[in-house]
């Protein structure tokens, strides 16, 4: 290639020669050249579209310079006679070209191309240029696509870093201005510095699937250099000197050579751009004034992932989506060997562990290495877990980026204490110096693990890597003698694997063993070593659900009682405790005022099946005692898209007036759906429940209805959402002994292509049965009564004042308050909104109310509406209604109606669901 960078429009100037060998046993009569840099093209590529999956908003509202693509100015074969060629509609980022005649095995043909690349910023994805006026370049340029099965591997840029190129020789001439400098992992061949303006670059690189260019005024990277290869790196750190910095990359540098292998090119580099798109999730993240961890420790840290990635990135010849876990497999077992042998000691939450105020807390006694099963489970106890040899591009976000890269090293060092930690070392070995020679897949690395087992590790492959069957076992039966201990294995899930069985004695090993429990019935005789407990899998070698029923004390053997331990806050799940956690709240209402409490839980970071949550509290206010609880037990199906049933019970005393409480009592079941694909965003509900509510007789309240009444639920709620497209469907069917109501919505948002949102809810309700002499039951055309106590009013029996302004997206939807306000008969409303500029929204609603005995009503309103946050801080100006032009009449301040949501747990959702 021979390359123009034009810095100030952000494009590449190309011309490409191609040398393509046919080394496959086929006969081609098409060639496939991967274009990932056109994904950037617009907002209707598949990466676009990813984009909008994961709620990334920044790609939909860019600008049209900041996004990237690629034009093809010429395509032919070495008599310049042009290619025919064509780019998928639906799949931008690769084109496919027509050959005048078959390729067949062993033969070779030219293709010389002539092209403009236009970089995208590096907002998106941390490649591309960026504000400094640089460019990191990554997938750039048209590339064979990987040829393997009888077939070219088409994929789409997902934005995943796993671009499937052939193996390919590369000599490249790039032309900059002589103000700016390189950075590359390929050679340097030669320079050209005679033109006063421009300076010439040439460079090479043989065997590569991928490399690395870095343009900038500033070189940032620092060399380095062990035995035969040099490390440029310009990862981040203030407070270390060259020297500190050069130890910590030699000791890493020289532990992956000794324990993977060779590296097999000259020069490697390592970005903080390739850092910050996969960094190591922990407390190192944390800002360096309350970081427990040292400086020092955090650039070795950092330095190790980065390296490890890129290392295994550039020297594995398998394909980077199908065969991913292989990858991060060695990745996360070659860190986790080399903090056995570098920092044994270190704990997960660094010198925060030595603090005494944490000393009770499970988590600070977690190793380093430990806390990899953690978020491994954390995804399992949510049944969001996926099977680790499932393509790259299925995989949830944090599974991609966290749990199931986890899982992989853990299942690795799994299998290497199953087989006396010297089979695994040797067989990543073997398997790295293979790809050195030909391109390999997963199920070379299995033959050779497999080869040199002496036991059947068929079960790992099934099990560990292709499935997402859970492992757990118990004890079943245990005695002992002085000298010896018996006990047979319960396995709950059916699902076999080996586990160790460890002695302990004053929170010391006296001994381990590994037993392969293919017989329930099997009796284990070990000798005993003076053990006080039998534990299995005590140090979480198997990834396995539940620890908390994996030991017995054999000082007594009646059933163990787990003491009662009190933490604040969170911890991680102590499989020897029963946890009671406990942390202040604050909540307010207008007739509460503050209201202080404090809460009793059980909820640690990880899920459990029974849950509950205690909230005693006193009203300032009402001076008197009131708070809630909840009970929960939650039954996942594993293989199922009907995947969760939850039953639950909660209670809330609070006041609803000034003078009076209520008491609700919610008994509920919650049946939860989702698709096959974990990835799509589509989710359904089916909720059954039971309120039952109490209430205070109130001189406030005169609204004849009755104080005390119990109201049957069943709803059903189907929704999809993402950036672009959310669509959200319910049915509601209510019956009471005075009443029995039906009702529905359809809600859709949309955001078009010139970056506007457009928001659409249609709501409709009928009563089957009315009876009632008040409208407390009614549907409300702006505000719904809340007689369910679902909604968080802050003053909910209030008609005049702030709180009487709060809003709540439901039934009716209007904001404006017309008469009449309620439809005791049925009710049918359509809202909807425009966005003008960013949070800026035009809204009208309009709909029909009718009453007993009553024509119906036409109601409108229209307005405008400040989006903020949607669905958590909102305001909504009246302009033009039933009522006139309100914007001109008297007390227009109280006409203006907002929504705000204080709920911790509700806001968090707008973070976790980029995730999960």
């Amino acid at each position: 290639m021979e390359v123009a960078v034009n810095l100030e429009l952000k494009t590449l100037n190309v011309k490409q020669d191609i040398t393509f060998y046919n080394t496959s046993n086929d006969s081609l009569d098409t060639i496939v050249l991967n274009d990932w840099n056109n994904a950037f093209s617009d907002k209707n590529t598949p990466l676009a579209k990813r984009f909008s999956d994961e709620f990334y908003r920044g790609f939909h509202v860019a600008k049209e310079e900041e996004r990237g693509s690629t034009t093809i100015l010429n395509l032919s074969d070495s008599n310049e006679i042009p290619f025919e060629w064509e780019r998928p509609s639906k799949n931008p980022d690769f084109i496919i070209v027509k050959l005048k005649q078959k390729l067949a095995p062993n033969e070779k043909i030219e293709l010389h191309l002539d092209y403009i690349s236009k970089i995208p910023s590096d907002k998106f994805t941390h490649y591309g240029f960026d504000q400094n006026g640089g460019m990191n370049l990554k997938n750039w340029f048209l590339s064979p696509a990987r040829y393997e099965d009888h077939q070219f591997t088409k994929y789409n840029n997902f934005n995943l870093d796993d671009i499937a190129n052939a193996a390919t020789d590369y000599k490249i001439a790039i032309k900059i201005p002589n103000n700016y400098s390189i950075a590359t992992d390929l050679n340097l061949a030669a320079t050209d510095l005679t033109n006063p303006q421009w300076s010439v670059y040439s460079y090479s690189g043989d065997n590569r699937t991928d490399f690395n260019i870095v343009i900038e005024k500033q070189n940032n990277f620092e060399s380095y250099t062990n035995g035969s290869i040099e490390i440029l790196s310009n990862l981040k750190t203030k407070k270390l000197d060259n020297i500190q910095k050069a130890i910590i990359i030699n000791r890493v540098v020289t532990f992956a050579s000794a324990f993977i292998g060779k590296y097999p090119h000259e020069k490697i580099t390592i970005s903080q751009a390739d850092y910050d798109r996969n960094p190591f999730y922990g407390l190192n993240q944390l800002p360096s004034f309350i970081s427990p961890f040292s400086d020092e420790f955090i650039f070795e840290i950092t330095f190790l992932k980065t390296y490890l990635h890129n290392y295994l990135k550039n020297s594995l010849r398998i394909d980077p989506r199908k065969d991913s876990w292989v990858h991060d497999g060695i990745q996360i077992y070659t860190m986790m060997k080399y903090m056995e042998e570098n920092h044994l000691d270190q704990k997960m939450l660094g010198s925060l562990s030595n603090m005494k105020i944490f000393k009770s807390y499970n988590i600070a006694n977690l190793t380093f290495n430990e806390q990899y099963s953690y978020y491994y489970m954390l995804m399992a106890r949510k049944n969001l877990d996926q099977p680790l040899g499932d393509p790259k591009n299925t995989l949830i976000k944090f599974n991609e980026q966290i749990a199931s890269k986890y899982r992989a090293g853990l299942s690795l060092s799994y299998l290497d204490d199953y087989l006396n930690h010297d089979i695994v070392p040797e067989s990543i070995q073997e398997f790295y110096d293979l790809n050195k020679k030909q391109q390999a897949d997963r199920s070379d690395f299995e033959k050779i693990l497999t080869k040199k087992s002496p036991k059947d590790i068929n079960w790992f492959f099934k099990t560990i890597i292709d499935s997402r069957d859970i492992i757990d076992y118990k004890f079943s039966h245990v005695s002992r003698t002085k000298d010896s201990v018996q006990f047979s294995i319960k396995n709950k899930t059916g699902i076999y694997a080996p586990i160790p069985v460890y002695g302990i004695k004053k929170n010391e090993v006296v001994f381990k063993n590994w037993i392969e429990p293919k017989n329930t019935d099997t009796v284990y005789t070990f000798e005993r070593k003076n053990a006080d407990k039998i534990v299995l899998n005590y140090d979480n070698e198997v990834p396995e659900y539940n620890l908390r029923n994996n030991w017995k004390s054999l000082k007594s053997l009646a059933i163990t009682n787990r003491p009662i331990k009190f933490n604040f806050a969170k911890d991680l799940e102590d499989p020897y405790y029963n946890q009671i956690l406990y942390i202040p709240t604050l909540t307010y209402n207008y007739y509460d005022g503050f209201t202080p409490g404090i809460r009793f839980h059980n909820k640690t970071i990880l899920d459990k099946p029974f849950t509950f949550d205690i909230n005693p509290a006193y009203s300032i206010k009402a001076g008197t005692l009131s708070g809630s609880s909840a009970f929960s037990l939650n039954h996942y199906y594993r293989n199922s898209t009907f995947y969760n049933v939850r039953y639950s019970i909660s209670q809330n005393y609070y006041h609803y007036a000034p003078d009076a409480t209520y008491l609700r009592l919610n008994p509920m079941v919650q049946l939860r759906i989702r698709e096959e694909n974990f990835r799509d965003n589509r989710k359904q509900l089916i909720l059954l429940r039971q309120v039952i509510v109490n209430r205070e007789a109130s001189q406030f309240i005169t609204d004849n209805s009755k104080p005390n009444y119990s109201v049957f639920n069943a709803r059903y709620v189907n929704t999809k959402t993402e950036l672009v497209d959310h669509f959200n469907f319910m049915s509601d069917v209510q019956f009471s002994g005075d009443f029995g109501k039906i009702s529905g919505e359809v809600e859709y948002r949309r955001l078009l292509e010139n970056n506007h949102k457009l928001n659409l809810r249609l709501f409709a309700g009928s009563f089957i049965y009315n009876t009632t002499n008040s409208d407390y039951f009614s549907f409300g055309l702006d505000r719904p009564t809340d007689y369910l106590f679902d909604y968080n009013f802050l003053g909910r029996s209030e008609s005049t004042g702030i709180f009487s302004q709060q809003y709540v997206i439901a039934e009716g939807g209007f904001k404006s308050k017309i008469e009449p306000r309620y439809a005791n008969q049925w009710m049918a409303t359509l809202n909807a909104s425009y966005a003008l500029w960013n949070w800026v929204e035009v809204y009208g609603d309009l709909g029909f109310v009718k009453n007993k005995h009553l024509k119906s009503d036409f109601a409108y309103d229209s307005g405008v509406r400040l989006n903020l946050v949607p669905d958590y801080f909102e305001l909504y100006f009246p302009v033009y209604s039933n009522n006139g032009w309100e914007i001109s009449q008297p007390k227009y301040s109280e006409k203006i109606r907002f929504v705000v949501t204080f709920a911790p747990r509700t806001l968090v959702t707008l973070f976790t669901r980029k995730w999960f």
